[in-house]
């Protein structure tokens, strides 16, 4: 089925392997999610975009009926809803509305990833999970040009980005709307994650989001950053 084909982009190599089982609590979950939902991709969710973008961002982990069925980040996600809207409002992705991987969407200098591969049960991946995951996501931010920029959405992935990075996480806390500068003049940037819970109960409201893009196009010097919503 063309749903789960693999994205061009992530042929296989150090920070892709879609044969991963390295979590066996992972990879059993995985094969029961697929024994009831056959179409779906049900298996580790490759980086979208570009290698050497300047913008990253890194969220936790697929969820159930969003990425883990489509195969791409965040796509059928509640939080692809924010997320997509604002990378097209920002000129980082070529629509706001993210449906399928035969959806035309392209991001422009822009790469998504996640913390974890893999959907873990109840969306919450286990300490173990998140290290044994790590070495994929170093190896996908090592791509990350001097001057760029990384978006962590949530705790989670800033911790694991920090991991990722061999920097310490005393030095650098977590806190929505912090920017936090790293080697090459790389800076991570932190937003609450774009979750359903976040976005309902206002503890994330699009304002707030926005503002992290605004600060993180700065950064970048893009002129110009927002289109009209």
């Amino acid at each position: 089925m063309k749903n789960v084909d693999i994205l061009p982009e992530s042929a296989a190599g150090p920070a892709y392997d879609v044969d991963c089982r390295r979590c066996p609590r992972l990879a059993t979950f995985l094969d029961r999610v697929r024994e009831a939902n056959p179409g779906y991709f049900c298996r580790p969710v490759p980086p979208f975009g570009a290698n050497d973008a300047a913008l990253v961002i890194v969220g936790l982990a697929p969820g159930m009926h969003g990425a883990n069925a489509s195969g791409r980040p965040f796509t059928g996600d509640f939080a692809g809803i924010l997320l997509y809207a604002t990378l097209y409002a920002y000129g980082f992705a070529s629509q706001p509305i993210a449906t399928g991987r035969d959806d035309g969407l392209e991001l422009i200098d822009c790469r998504i990833t996640n913390a974890v591969k893999c959907l873990p049960p109840d969306n919450k991946p286990a300490p173990a999970e998140i290290r044994a995951c790590n070495g994929y996501l170093a190896a996908d931010l090592a791509y990350v040009p001097a001057g760029g920029a990384i978006l962590a959405l949530g705790r989670i992935a800033h911790d694991a980005t920090l991991s990722a990075l061999g920097a310490k996480r005393s030095a650098l806390p977590f806190a929505h709307g912090a920017r936090h500068a790293l080697a090459g003049n790389v800076v991570l940037f932190d937003s609450y994650h774009c979750s359903r819970y976040n976005t309902n109960t206002g503890r994330l409201t699009a304002a707030m989001f926005h503002a992290v893009f605004d600060a993180i196009c700065a950064h970048l010097d893009r002129e110009g950053a927002r289109r009209a919503a």
